[in-house]
């Protein structure tokens, strides 16, 4: 496999294959996807203190994201006998299990695949002077299409609540074709797609309420 890639990922773009070494065995990433929603995310280094409390967060959500037939899939810039070591940190640490695989990169190559590497902070790096990833989450949909990107420095931690939070409004958009609004969470009004015209919204959306031509807002049913 290439170590970097030549085509920028975007939102949109197929999410690049690879195989590799995880904690759960090796994978083919696309065999991995399945007809699956995936979360990628990445980590700078094992046993540090902000990825500590992220992995043993998201451990402990697994089955809020698997509700939502969401698998989960680490990485961090190490082997696989470190992530073996940490992930008993973690347990004891966070009370959380990890039960969804972390890839072993070491050598960078899924890192450089996916434009996980930190160019801000060039003191972000190893013993060796090699640049570590950085937090990278990728939403990935059942067609591998790469749905949203998120991108933190190493020295700030995710908020788990968003990542499912995008997750609920990217679900929500394709099953009912409308839009979410600021802030929005399930419960909360939604925004009718723009394409969605006359009467074709009419009978989609009875309760539509007019703001404006372009912003019209409704409940869901069961929402």
């Amino acid at each position: 496999m290439a170590s970097e890639r030549t085509v920028p990922l975007r939102l949109g773009s197929t999410a690049p294959n690879f195989q590799a070494d995880t904690t759960n065995g090796p994978i083919d990433f696309h065999e991995f996807i399945g007809d699956n929603w995936v979360i990628l995310f990445s980590h700078p280094e094992d046993f540090t203190p902000v990825c500590t409390t992220e992995l043993g967060e998201m451990a402990r959500l697994e089955p809020e994201f698997a509700k939502r037939g969401v698998k989960l899939i680490g990485l961090s810039a190490n082997t696989l006998g470190s992530h073996e070591g940490w992930i008993k940190d973690i347990d004891e640490v966070t009370g959380s299990l990890v039960n969804f695989p972390i890839i072993a990169d070491k050598e960078r190559k899924v890192a450089y695949l996916y434009d996980m590497i930190d160019y801000q902070d060039t003191t972000n790096v190893d013993e060796k002077g090699i640049a570590f990833t950085i937090r990278s989450v990728f939403f990935i949909d059942p067609k591998k299409t790469i749905r949203t990107i998120l991108s933190y420095p190493a020295s700030t931690g995710r908020n788990s609540a968003e990542i499912l939070r995008v997750i609920d409004s990217l679900q929500t958009g394709d099953k009912h074709k409308v839009t979410t609004p600021i802030n929005w969470v399930p419960g909360d009004d939604v925004i009718v797609h723009p394409t969605i015209k006359g009467d074709e919204a009419t009978k989609l959306f009875p309760n539509m309420r007019v703001v404006k031509p372009y912003l019209r807002f409704t409940p869901l049913p069961n929402a």
